[in-house]
């Protein structure tokens, strides 16, 4: 008889677990807790106070009210801390997304984005003038290294220990409270960069951590090659587990590390640990390269597919980067235009070089003058690239309805006979009009066969 009611009462168990009741939650999963002492201070800077927006105090006496807690989680705190307007705020609860949505209901808030419920996010417009994002604490049950199947609860270090980096695991109460488990504050004023508890173990819940451990380090760490010995042997162990991260994921993630800082410092730790093969970068891509072009470019913010170039020796490793990391089709033509053109121009004469070269593949590729602008950053040429960007095209007179018209037909030759005529026009300063011109066509027609 024992064997049965101890089977009834752990489902009974597992079913009170799942409802939220406090102490049946925290007995299921005391034993996952890091090792953590909870540390406080308050936060009381014009940054902070100037959060609280007539729809952001509705919300909060609105949970309050309910006696559910609600914190600014994450990111938010992390930035607030650094003295910085946070971009995105994030909110965490200890109500139940049934719960958020019973009590919005009641009170006649619309919600929105329906997907989020079942990730345990409920998404309330309040006034119809602001979202609030807030999220169930939540717990990793089981994670296979992309996804998480979590279960709610009321514990707030729970929750804190499922986070990535100590930084990104406090919360911030709306009295001003920081509540700090594992010396995130201490570690973002040291500008240290470290994971909450056991490295291998975050990692292994999700491996695309280890890029955003490079991403932060950029963003955080003073010095550009201050790497924890134990981290960095974590990701070495872990490097296998991004073949199965998505593409997209990644390329999310290299774009923000490839323009931070230290990125060339970074980026030569990761080929060091064997990483750039799993984002589909070559091995031994040319970082000396990266560092040049970053340096000289910062100051005009290059696209990340113009510094990612630097890496690239030829055109066809930017298609074997596409294939991996699956980027635009902007992002694509910009990488292999600016691996054709970079070693071309006589630098004396650049501007002369880039008008010239949007000018003779306008009739080619869309958006040209955009990618002739990243090719400038890339070389660094800021006094070029300002005279170049005020510079207006000079428009070529006719088209292929020319062409029509003189019975040619689209095609192969179509095509040539028109390039011909635009390098006519070329070379007479772009000063043919449009009727010498069309007297060119049959000439350049019989000409090319």
């Amino acid at each position: 008889m024992v064997g049965p009611l101890l089977h009834q009462l752990f489902r009974n168990w597992r079913q009170i677990g799942k409802s939220g009741c406090i102490s049946c939650r925290n007995y299921s999963f005391d034993k996952k807790k890091v090792l953590g002492k909870l540390k406080t201070m308050k936060l009381n800077t014009p940054e902070f106070r100037s959060l609280f927006t007539p729809e952001l105090k509705q919300l909060t006496e609105l949970f309050k009210q309910y006696n559910y807690e609600l914190r600014i989680a994450g990111g938010a705190v992390r930035d607030l801390l650094s003295g910085k307007p946070p971009n995105d705020i994030d909110f965490a609860t200890t109500a139940t997304p049934d719960q958020m949505m019973a009590m919005f209901n009641s009170e006649g808030i619309r919600m929105i984005n329906a997907k989020g419920e079942k990730h345990g996010t409920i998404t309330a417009r309040i006034n119809d003038k602001e979202n609030f994002e807030v999220t169930t604490l939540r717990i990793d049950v089981e994670t296979d290294g992309r996804h998480a199947e979590v279960e709610y609860t009321r514990d707030w270090q729970l929750d804190a220990n499922r986070r990535d980096l100590t930084f990104n695991s406090m919360f911030l109460g709306f009295d001003g409270t920081v509540y700090d488990y594992f010396n995130g504050r201490e570690d973002l004023e040291k500008r240290l960069v470290r994971f909450v508890g056991d490295a291998d173990a975050r990692i292994k819940e999700d491996y695309l951590r280890i890029l955003r451990y490079f991403r932060f380090y950029g963003r955080i760490a003073v010095d550009g090659n201050k790497h924890e010995p134990k981290t960095l042997q974590a990701i070495r162990e872990n490097a296998e587990g991004l073949k199965g991260t998505s593409g997209e994921r990644i390329w999310m993630e290299l774009k923000k590390i490839i323009t931070g800082n230290h990125s060339p410092s970074i980026m030569r730790v990761m080929t060091e640990l064997q990483l750039l093969k799993y984002f589909g970068l070559p091995s031994n891509p040319n970082i000396d390269e990266l560092e040049i072009v970053w340096k000289r470019s910062r100051q005009m913010e290059p696209a990340p597919m113009t510094l990612i170039s630097a890496l690239l020796a030829e055109v066809k490793e930017v298609y074997t980067l596409q294939e991996r990391i699956k980027m635009s089709t902007v992002e694509l033509q910009t990488g292999i235009f600016i691996v054709r053109y970079r070693n071309e121009g006589d630098s004396s004469d650049l501007l002369n070089y880039s008008q010239e070269l949007m000018i003779d593949t306008m009739g080619k590729e869309p958006k040209v003058k955009d990618r002739v602008t990243e090719l400038l950053k890339y070389k660094g040429q800021l006094d070029v690239l300002e005279k170049f960007c005020e510079w207006s095209p000079p428009k070529f007179p006719i088209g292929g309805k020319h062409l029509v018209e003189r019975g040619i037909k689209g095609g192969p030759k179509f095509a040539k006979i028109l390039q011909e005529l635009r390098m006519i026009w070329k070379r007479s300063g772009y000063k043919m009009s449009e009727s010498e011109l069309v007297d060119k066509i049959d000439e350049v027609r019989e000409r090319i066969k």
